[in-house]
């Protein structure tokens, strides 16, 4: 794919892992706001057990590590993140997959709660354990830090007016958070936001090409295939011992396999293994 080039006004493709996350996100955003209408006391109820609140999440309610992202607490802070998650999700998707896109976001969101709410037992930045954080704006630094590091010289428009490259403009995104978690009072937002961005950091620099899912699949292969292989290896060398009290002499190679003394075999050749 094209790092530069001239900016199209035509909106990127609407379906996929974009698609699914976004009608996710609106769903549960009028869900909740339907529900606050009907019923307050248990809309209330609900939401105060989906925020992040590292002591909630210590005393056992680690599904707030997910959960929060599905709270919003703005009109225009959640129309602009969907539309963030649409442009730059629509260019990883279509490079990576539906697979590798969902996994980035959710490691995002998980990766990012966790690391701020460890942070926030330190007390650094004037921290505290019991303070609370919602938005979708943890996965959605994930997927810029990973236009950054992909799409670095991809240009964009800056609120419409100013073209500039992927890289810079993540980067000012960065600075602001930086700024609001020095000096703001929602500096715990803006903590979990930033780890948001570092796990996603992580996840493009470390996970598989194909993604996690895929990595730890073929490494559960690697470990079955293994076992396999000791226990041809093991029954070689029994097989080998009762041959010798028959008085017959036989081999097998490192892998178990037979090795035939009038045949001629490729060691290399490992097309007949699991």
């Amino acid at each position: 794919m094209r790092r530069t080039g001239s900016i199209s006004l035509a909106l990127p493709s609407f379906g996929g892992a974009v698609r699914r996350l976004i009608l996710l996100n609106v769903g549960v955003f009028f869900a909740l706001a339907v529900l606050g209408w009907v019923s307050p006391s248990v809309s209330q109820f609900l939401t105060g057990h989906m925020v992040l609140e590292p002591l909630a999440v210590v005393r056992g309610e680690v599904w707030q590590l997910f959960s929060y992202s599905l709270l919003n607490p703005g009109i225009l802070s959640f129309v602009f993140s969907m539309l963030t998650i649409w442009f730059t999700g629509s260019l990883l998707e279509g490079s990576y997959g539906s697979r590798w896109l969902m996994e980035l976001y959710w490691s995002s969101v998980g990766g990012g709660a966790v690391i701020a709410s460890a942070i926030s037992f330190t007390h650094l930045f004037g921290l505290r354990p019991d303070a609370v954080s919602v938005g979708v704006w943890a996965g959605t630094f994930g997927l810029l830090v990973a236009i950054a590091m992909l799409f670095g010289d991809q240009e964009f428009m800056l609120w419409f007016l100013v073209r500039i490259k992927a890289k810079y403009l993540v980067a000012i995104y960065i600075l602001i958070e930086v700024a609001v978690l020095l000096k703001a009072a929602d500096n715990f937002g803006a903590l979990v936001q930033l780890s948001g961005a570092l796990a996603g950091f992580l996840f493009v620099r470390f996970a598989p090409r194909r993604g996690l899912v895929f990595g730890v699949t073929e490494w559960l292969y690697g470990l079955r295939n293994a076992y396999y292989r000791a226990k041809r290896r093991r029954a070689a060398r029994k097989f080998e011992v009762y041959m010798r009290k028959q008085n017959r002499v036989v081999h097998f190679d490192k892998d178990g396999r037979y090795i035939d003394p009038d045949e001629k075999r490729d060691p290399n050749d490992k097309r007949w293994m699991n």
